[in-house]
């Protein structure tokens, strides 16, 4: 990598083959992102996330973290945490990162240096690529807050579905029920 952005900005295919990136670098609208220093609580409710909803899993479906995903021509985000198809998880190549279609679920644990894009970018572009479920997950004072969003068919926007606090019990993508007062504790 030069540091000089080719004209019309980089495609997802020259990002997936770049060396020596920073970790957790990703491609939003042809421009390399680069994410600050992670915090506790955002690796510890990733952590949370992770465990219970590959543990609570259907067969078919697999949880993972922090895995690029193929989006469009100039989109590779990096969710922080992705259900995705069994099928998915486990073939070899790209060893790298998944396709859209591979998803069933993108989580983003919302840190300060990357509010605005959790909470709007990266939305709008799983949305469109049609990812059927998101989570925005914040730290409000210490609490962990989940918002959960469902794609409509009709829109093709994320609409809001619920906000849960302490506990979030879902039917959806797959019956879920995890302790959200659990972030961090040990054998949790």
């Amino acid at each position: 990598m030069d540091g000089v952005t080719p004209p019309g900005g980089f495609t997802a295919d020259g990002f997936l083959t770049m060396k020596d990136l920073p970790r957790h670098a990703e491609l939003i609208d042809g421009s390399l992102v680069f994410p600050g220093p992670q915090g506790k609580w955002h690796s510890r409710v990733v952590n949370l996330l992770v465990r219970e909803l590959d543990a609570q899993a259907p067969e078919g479906l697999r949880a993972d973290r922090e895995m690029a995903v193929k989006l469009a021509k100039r989109q590779v985000p990096e969710p922080d945490v992705l259900v995705v198809t069994q099928e998915a998880y486990e073939r070899p190549d790209p060893s790298t990162y998944y396709f859209a279609e591979d998803l069933v679920l993108a989580v983003e644990a919302v840190c300060p240096d990357s509010e605005d894009r959790d909470r709007d970018t990266k939305p709008r572009k799983y949305a469109a690529a049609g990812i059927r479920h998101f989570w925005r997950v914040e730290n409000d004072a210490g609490r962990t807050v989940v918002y959960v969003y469902e794609l409509d068919p009709a829109t093709k926007c994320y609409a809001l579905t619920g906000i849960h606090h302490d506990r979030l019990v879902l039917s959806v993508p797959y019956a879920i029920d995890i302790d959200l007062t659990q972030v961090g504790r040990r054998g949790a």
